[in-house]
């Protein structure tokens, strides 16, 4: 393997194992969505897919886990599967990468198993940082509507964008590219092919070879 396809191999396992670790953040986070209200402008409120939040500005913060998995709506119960989803495929998808590199003693001496299983663990990859844009997003989506909805009056607070979405959409984005970059490596990576008098001289004792084996006649 040459030295490009080595570093993209390296390079790609590093981004994915950081976005991996930056979507499990996503994931625990409480900061998803966040709201603070005019009457008490010393709290403010943070909603996340397992708890909610009320933080004050003297520094204190209390949290509340869901009473009710059945009482939850659609929209956490949509994004806990996913982001959960999200994180197996993309676990999955370093335990197959990693036999799969070339500084990794594994699988023999076949360059063919080695790269199927690079591209395998990219292409993983790829679901995963999928899985993980499409719940950050939707959750996004819907705020928005919710805060431009003119039916709702100004007075009543609305929830706005959490640290947890941009962390989230940065988790999102690298797992893609990770996937991207280990599946680049494993179609960029081919076998050395051999010199030329190298194949000459094979080519030479095979015939010498040849040659030895057939009877002599008198």
């Amino acid at each position: 393997m040459d030295t490009c396809s080595c570093a993209l191999e390296l390079l790609g396992m590093l981004v994915f194992l950081g976005a991996w670790l930056c979507t499990l953040a996503t994931t625990l986070l409480p900061q998803w969505l966040t709201m603070s209200t005019a009457l008490l402008p010393v709290e403010s409120y943070e909603l996340g897919l397992w708890e909610t939040c009320v933080v004050q500005d003297v520094g204190g913060m209390e949290c509340r886990a869901y009473d009710s998995l059945l009482g939850l709506s659609s929209d956490i119960k949509l994004a806990r599967i996913l982001m959960c989803t999200s994180l197996a495929v993309g676990m999955l998808g370093m335990l197959v990468a990693i036999p799969g590199l070339y500084l990794v003693n594994s699988c023999g001496e076949g360059n063919r198993t080695k790269r199927t299983l690079t591209v395998t663990g990219g292409v993983l990859g790829v679901i995963s940082g999928v899985l993980c844009l499409i719940p950050v997003s939707y959750m996004a989506h819907m705020a928005v509507i919710h805060f431009f909805d003119e039916n709702v009056p100004e007075v009543v607070p609305r929830w706005e964008f959490g640290d947890a979405l941009f962390c989230g959409w940065a988790g999102g984005f690298l797992l893609v590219v990770a996937g991207l970059l280990l599946v680049t490596s494993g179609w960029c990576s081919q076998e050395e092919p051999q010199p030329v008098l190298q194949r000459m001289y094979q080519g030479m004792g095979t015939t010498d070879m040849s040659l030895k084996k057939r009877p002599e006649y008198v």
